[in-house]
């Protein structure tokens, strides 16, 4: 299983990123592939990204039937590493699987989610109350079982998954449900959705701000059909194990 990745910067330093991930992503990827065939590795995972797919959906979820749709150098290294991985495989005694990911989320998460836990935990009013889209996410108990699924079921031979909770949910119900998983009660503002996007074009981070506004969906239920298997937990029932953990190793150090 192959989870090493130069992921997305919030703030890039490199002059040429795409180089940067292609080198890690792509051709790290691929020579790693080349390895494990020459060692005798008969299946080869790669998890991999929905951004491979795009940035964000409308009117259906992203599926593993749509054209890929890459806007940044990130998605691109992982859609090349994806290719190469099926055309390596194509003449040989390894198969793969290509697992692509939303936002996974779990005990140690790190970059956006876990900014939005700290604003959530400080108990601030958070002006996030009329947004009005719907997010795929993943519970990394939910990957580990998924993973668990493509090991023993030989149906995932040479796939590609689209992998989620089944339980999307929107930006306000993510506060609601970080809010119940902490113990605390929400405070949501119902602020003018066109006041974020002047925002966004003030402080010249639309990206940003189309995060939290825009939709991302995706259909999971490829893998579900597959390999008979469901996602053991719901987005409250992944957020309520989180903070057990964190509590629990809170407690111990």
């Amino acid at each position: 299983m192959h989870t090493a990745a130069r992921v997305h910067q919030m703030q890039e330093t490199v002059n040429d990123p795409l180089r940067e991930y292609c080198s890690t992503n792509t051709t790290g990827t691929l020579c790693l592939l080349e390895s494990a065939q020459l060692a005798g590795v008969k299946k080869f995972i790669f998890l991999s990204s929905i951004k491979v797919n795009g940035e964000s959906t409308t009117d259906k979820p992203f599926s593993e039937l749509d054209v890929p749709c890459t806007e940044d150098p990130y998605g691109l290294s992982k859609w090349e590493a994806e290719q190469g991985i099926a055309e390596l495989c194509k003449s040989s005694a390894t198969d793969y699987t290509i697992v692509r990911l939303p936002l996974v989320y779990g005990y140690g998460v790190k970059a956006n989610f876990a900014k939005l836990i700290k604003l959530v935990n400080s108990k601030i009013p958070l002006p996030m109350g009329a947004i009005n889209n719907k997010r795929s996410l993943l519970y990394i108990g939910n990957l580990t079982a998924a993973l668990q699924a493509i090991i023993q079921n030989p149906n995932s031979k040479n796939k590609t998954y689209l992998l989620s909770d089944n339980n999307d949910v929107s930006t306000p119900d993510l506060v609601r449900a970080i809010a119940v998983a902490y113990g605390i009660k929400p405070k949501l503002i119902a602020v003018p959705v066109f006041l974020f996007k002047l925002l966004g074009i003030v402080t010249r981070k639309q990206k940003a701000i189309s995060r939290l506004l825009g939709s991302l969906q995706v259909d999971s239920s490829k893998i579900r059909h597959d390999l008979n298997w469901q996602p053991p937990y719901t987005v409250a029932a992944g957020l309520a194990e989180m903070v057990s953990f964190e509590r629990e190793n809170s407690c111990k150090n």
